[in-house]
């Protein structure tokens, strides 16, 4: 019984152990769990204070740089008189350009064509002499004819590139002719400067003070003036910043309690005493930019009257109102030390001029001398009158473009004029994900752009590391340098195009005599305007895919030229004989065409399809099919139905088809269908069109 006992006990005591270790187990479990969750907890907290030091100092950080920006504007401000002394003074040299002309590159052009070398071409096979013979024979010829291929290959090079270099050295000697028309202009200005020439004397120093680096980005630059040849003075009117050029804020600090910024505002009594110090520096500065400026002795005295563009206080309509006003002589003024002055004493008590006691208030003063005093005629750059932009000052134009592209919303600043890098123009574009950095260039030019240029800037782009660049001229742009543009992150912007833009951003410009803009095309019409046997080519075809549809009049595989190329950037040649038209539904595309205005060295009428790389930049021809072209009188009667082929996948550009001219004078439509992975680029190169390289 005993033993039975024992083994019952030991059965219960086991099983009570295995339950105990189980409770510690689970006891163990909870202890580890809560020990994690303790230190999950830890970190959140650890992570989340992080987190908010992190948010506090980048809230702080920003308050800080808000805050600098705001001293740095006022040091600005405050430095500008000591700043403009120390910079160069104007000359007449700098006006001029120099005679340096961009030196003929013909690219591929310039390299003569491999000839077949005859170690090439051995005979083969050949049992028996006859064979061998017969081999022999075949090679010969074989190699005859890729000799004389290639030496017609050859031939035609040679043709292109004294075509072109023709066509360079034309180009050339105009770009010349034009430099040193510009230089004998300044020439003949300096001549007429020391001669006392009135008019010479206002532009000389306007010029001067538009071209001075002294004065930061966004102070105005408008100038009337009249000189005295008498009184060897300069009378002028120069509008001065207005009162909000003196921020308003004085600092900012972040609230990390509110968690938001607050703005402590600049003291009024401190905000009017800087505007007031603003307005007398630059009165001095105009001063002291004119009088360095005179390399000719031309200026005896300056009577400068300073005014603000603004609602007159008392009628409130949009008025001159004048702030400071002073006559300064030449003795006087070259023995005051600049540097060391305050402005407003300097200006009242050292100039006896005039400044306003309550600039902010708009109170006015009495002007002296104006320029409409001196009776030989007012000049005004920058206030009504319409700009020629082929006559404007070089530096003036870049300024004009600057202006342009601050008005449209962007931070642009003109470039030095040595070691710019091909960049007259530094922008930039705020806006997120489009925005970025632009560089401009600037040609004044009359005639034509060429492709050169428009394949340097795309260089240019690549190492200043830019989103974009952006060519701008008072001239044009020929179809190579569209078609090289195309794809790329290039924008081109013609003359018409500029005056068009400076108008409706509220700034002033014009091409030539008068008018905003110069028209592309001739104004005068034509055989093929008044020709009433004119055809429609309407196309249609299956698929989203975007295209273009384009056409060119070529001699046999050559385009005639650049103007006989008609695409989106060129909707009619010269003698409209072929223009893009309105295409009626269901049709995608159409061009007119009258065939009997044709030039006689035409043979060959070409019509293209390419992908629009601007909208489908992925894109290929692929789905560019059931394709047709409907041939239709201008009453839009269908006269006929030509088929054309499909495109193919990896290929952005296909020859649609031709019509040729026969003997009998009458033309005729044969298919195409050749293909080009490199799309409308590609193809125009293979029929004689310069898009760079």
């Amino acid at each position: 019984m005993s033993r039975r006992s024992n083994g019952l006990v030991g059965i219960w005591a086991e099983a009570q152990r295995q339950q105990q270790r189980q409770l510690e187990a689970q006891a163990r479990q909870q202890r580890e769990h809560e020990r994690q969750h303790r230190a999950h907890q830890r970190e959140l907290a650890r992570s989340h204070r992080e987190q908010q030091a992190a948010y506090r100092q980048q809230r702080e950080a920003d308050a800080r740089r808000r805050t600098q920006e705001l001293e740095a504007q006022v040091e600005s401000l405050q430095g500008l008189l000591s700043a403009g002394c120390r910079a160069a003074a104007f000359r007449a040299a700098t006006l001029t350009r120099p005679e340096e002309i961009e030196a003929f590159s013909p690219g591929q052009l310039a390299y003569p064509l491999a000839m077949p070398d005859p170690n090439q071409y051995q005979a083969q096979g050949g049992w028996t002499s006859n064979r061998r013979a017969q081999a022999q024979a075949e090679t010969r010829a074989r190699f005859e004819r890729d000799w004389h291929a290639a030496q017609a290959a050859e031939a035609q090079r040679q043709q292109q590139l004294a075509t072109y270099q023709q066509q360079y050295e034309q180009w050339a000697n105009a770009q010349l002719a034009e430099i040193r028309r510009h230089n004998a202009g300044i020439a003949e200005m300096a001549t007429a400067l020391r001669d006392g020439d009135p008019e010479a004397a206002v532009e000389y120093f306007s010029a001067a003070l538009y071209s001075s680096v002294s004065w930061p980005e966004g102070l105005p630059r408008q100038v009337s003036a009249a000189y005295d040849s008498a009184a060897r003075q300069l009378v002028l009117n120069w509008e001065l910043p207005k009162y909000d050029v003196i921020p308003e804020m004085k600092s900012v600090r972040y609230m990390p309690s509110a968690d938001q910024d607050k703005e402590t505002a600049r003291p009024a009594a401190q905000r009017r005493a800087l505007y007031r110090d603003v307005l007398a520096q630059c009165v001095l500065l105009v001063l002291h930019d004119l009088f360095a400026a005179d390399e000719f002795g031309a200026l005896e005295s300056v009577a400068l009257n300073g005014f603000v563009d603004d609602h007159d206080p008392a009628t409130g309509r949009q008025a001159q109102i004048f702030l400071a006003t002073v006559m300064a002589s030449r003795s006087t003024f070259t023995e005051l030390h600049l540097e060391q002055v305050n402005a407003a004493d300097c200006l009242v008590d050292g100039l006896r001029g005039q400044l306003s006691s309550r600039p902010d208030q708009r109170a006015m003063v009495r002007p002296g001398r104006v320029p409409e005093d001196v009776g030989n005629g007012v000049v005004t750059h920058g206030g009504d009158d319409e700009p020629d932009l082929y006559e404007m000052d070089p530096i003036a134009f870049e300024s004009l473009v600057a202006d342009l592209f601050r008005a449209m919303g962007m931070q642009a600043v003109t470039t030095q004029r040595s070691n710019d890098g091909g960049v007259d123009v530094d922008a930039l574009d705020p806006t997120p994900i489009r925005g970025g950095k632009i560089v401009v260039q600037v040609k004044r030019y009359r005639n034509t752009v060429p492709p050169t240029a428009v394949r340097d800037l795309y260089g240019t782009v690549q190492d200043a590391g830019a989103n974009k660049g952006v060519l701008v001229t008072t001239s044009g742009f020929g179809p190579g340098s569209h078609t090289f543009a195309n794809g790329k992150p290039l924008e081109l912007v013609s003359g018409a195009e500029l005056v068009d833009l400076l108008h409706r951003h509220g700034l002033r410009g014009r091409l030539g005599g008068g008018g905003r803009s110069v028209p592309a095309h001739r104004t005068t019409p034509d055989a093929a305007d008044e020709a009433d046997d004119a055809n429609i080519l309407s196309m249609s075809w299956s698929g989203t895919v975007a295209v273009d549809v384009c056409a060119l009049v070529c001699h046999g595989n050559r385009v005639l030229d650049d103007d006989h190329f008609v695409f989106f950037n060129n909707p009619q040649t010269p003698d409209s004989a072929v223009r893009a038209h309105t295409a009626a539904a269901p049709d995608k595309a159409a061009i007119r065409v009258s065939f009997d205005a044709l030039p006689d060295s035409a043979d060959r009428l070409v019509l293209v399809a390419a992908v629009d790389p601007a909208i489908n930049p992925e894109a290929d021809l692929s789905a560019f099919t059931q394709a047709r072209i409907r041939l239709l009188d201008l009453s839009g009667a269908e006269l006929d139905q030509l088929e054309v082929s499909d495109g193919r996948a990896n290929e952005t550009a296909l020859v649609l088809g031709s019509f040729r001219r026969r003997a009998s004078d009458n033309w005729e439509f044969v298919i195409g269908g050749k293909g080009y992975r490199g799309g409308l680029e590609e193809l125009i190169r293979e029929y004689g069109i310069d898009v760079g390289s």
